[in-house]
């Protein structure tokens, strides 16, 4: 992890996604050849927004461990890069999907379906690092860690959504479902804390606690529809619609 007073952003150079891989040639492009490469271009660039949010996930940990204004500052950039890509991504992907075949529209689909996502988990990130500068004196010790933890878990989901789409890993979406149980674990444990012996009424800063527990918690959420996404582009159908079982008699 990075020291006090640091902030992390990665090398976000992409793999590209092999089924999406360009013909090496400096011959003009045609319009027929225009449609995949901007189709490549908009794939890559929601892998590039996964690596980001993920960044703002590992700055969040040493905000809320160190009071980094670095990493503060960092995160905050990481937002408005995600506003960007879904906002080029938005603006470009009806071009693009009319000049291709179903593969890559479907990939182009998954494309749209993820940078909101993202974009959202960058959102929420920001606004627990929002909480963070706002308050006048530091988060107690055993918040402050039970919310590193939850934001370190993030940023290990949104390592996995990276690589899973990367080489297209159905273990990749089946641990990140798995990970996302033990955010909505320490988030329940903040809000017993709090709310059932209730320490909020004494201690009215405690709602930025759970607030901050909250957003991270939805962050986790939205993580899990990536990997749905991610299951969805390479089983072919949703987990979201799979159908349900019927009683036996």
């Amino acid at each position: 992890m990075a020291k006090a007073g640091t902030a992390r952003k990665a090398n976000r150079e992409v793999s590209r996604v092999p089924s999406l891989h360009l013909a090496k040639t400096k011959a003009p492009r045609t319009r027929t050849q225009a449609g995949p490469a901007r189709a490549d271009h908009l794939a890559q660039l929601s892998l590039k927004a996964c690596l980001i949010a993920r960044d703002a996930a590992f700055n969040l940990r040493d905000l809320l461990t160190h009071s980094s204004r670095m990493a503060f500052l960092t995160i905050k950039e990481c937002e408005k890069e995600l506003d960007m890509i879904e906002r080029e991504i938005d603006e470009r992907l009806p071009a693009a999907i009319s000049r291709v075949g179903e593969a890559r529209a479907r990939q182009l689909l998954s494309s749209l379906k993820c940078i909101t996502d993202l974009e959202r988990i960058g959102d929420l990130t920001m606004s627990v690092a929002h909480r963070v500068q706002a308050r006048t004196g530091k988060l107690p010790t055993a918040d402050a860690k039970s919310l590193s933890e939850m934001s370190v878990t993030l940023h290990d989901m949104l390592e996995l959504v990276h690589s899973g789409f990367v080489t297209l890993d159905l273990d990749s979406a089946r641990q990140i479902l798995y990970m996302d149980k033990e955010i909505d674990r320490k988030c329940h444990a903040l809000f017993q804390k709090y709310l059932a012996h209730n320490h909020s009424q004494s201690d009215p800063a405690s709602f930025d606690v759970l607030l901050m527990a909250q957003a991270l918690e939805r962050a986790g959420d939205h993580t899990t529809n990536l990997a749905e996404e991610l299951y969805s582009l390479i089983e072919g159908r949703s987990l979201r619609h799979a159908p349900k079982k019927t009683p036996s008699n």
